[in-house]
């Protein structure tokens, strides 16, 4: 079977540690549910019939249910040709200050927002995704002559994998997310990391922080005593250790490029953790 690939260059990219990942997917599950999609590499690879997926970036939700419609889809790559085609760095910031206005980027049509967030993904600097208080992109222009925003194949290979199984698209926050997951379903975290010092979070105008951190653990918990395979990933951090510390902790090598600071990329060590085994049994140490 051809599987789908990450469209966008999302920071937390799962694609280079996706065969680690898959040394502790449950053998068998019901519904898989993914809160924070992002690129989506780990659902593209298990390719799951039924899955619930979101994300609370409401630009990059936008993308996956444009890719639901063949009609929006053809029109949304007819405007990335031309992205492709018009860019230059002052093309570039244009596009970018769109969201400035919110009454005149409100009325765009949700394929061309749809193909502005993948030329801005693909256009600025390091693929990073970024907003400030008000919710408005501010990733600088990435220096590059020419980008190619998508490859034809595999967003085709996407949007049928999205319009031929039962696929529920969302975006709300996390919790509400996983509000249905039941005994036997099987749920993937990968928020933003959690960090022993400051990194970079913003996502959306809202950020991610230690408290958010906190209460993703408590509904972790809550999943676990439904009967729901959980399974999340994050920075090795004392926080992160605290918290999942009666559960299954996997500690592994990944190597991190998208950071505003070159001395945050290379390798680091996360975490991989389950309240399974590979007898499937929950809440074990």
């Amino acid at each position: 079977m051809i599987k789908g690939k990450p469209f966008v260059k999302w920071a937390g990219g799962k694609r280079q540690i996706l065969d680690k990942l898959k040394k502790y997917i449950p053998d068998e599950y019901n519904t898989y549910y993914e809160p924070f999609i992002g690129g989506g590499a780990l659902l593209f690879e298990l390719s799951p019939r039924s899955a619930v997926i979101n994300d609370s970036n409401a630009e990059l939700i936008n993308v996956y249910q444009v890719l639901c419609n063949e009609e929006k889809f053809k029109k949304m790559c007819k405007i990335l040709n031309s992205h492709e085609t018009n860019h230059s760095e002052e093309y570039y910031y244009e596009i970018r200050n769109k969201d400035r206005n919110k009454s005149t980027y409100n009325k765009l049509s949700d394929y061309t927002r749809a193909a502005r967030t993948i030329y801005l993904n693909k256009a600025c600097f390091n693929g990073l995704y970024r907003v400030n208080s008000k919710g408005e992109f501010n990733v600088p222009f990435g220096k590059k002559t020419k980008v190619n925003t998508y490859e034809g194949n595999n967003l085709i290979t996407v949007s049928n994998y999205l319009t031929m199984n039962d696929i529920k698209i969302l975006n709300v926050d996390f919790e509400e997310a996983v509000a249905t997951a039941k005994k036997g379903d099987f749920v993937y975290f990968d928020p933003p990391y959690d960090s022993d010092k400051a990194i970079f979070n913003s996502y959306t105008e809202e950020g991610f922080n230690k408290d958010d951190q906190r209460r993703l653990a408590s509904v972790y918990k809550e999943l676990d005593k439904k009967g729901v395979y959980v399974m999340l990933s994050n920075h090795n951090t004392v926080l992160i250790k605290e918290l999942y510390k009666d559960y299954n902790i996997h500690i592994i090598e990944a190597k991190r490029n998208i950071n505003s600071n070159a001395e945050k990329r290379g390798k680091v060590e996360e975490v991989i953790i389950t309240n399974y085994t590979n007898n499937r049994t929950f809440g074990e140490k």
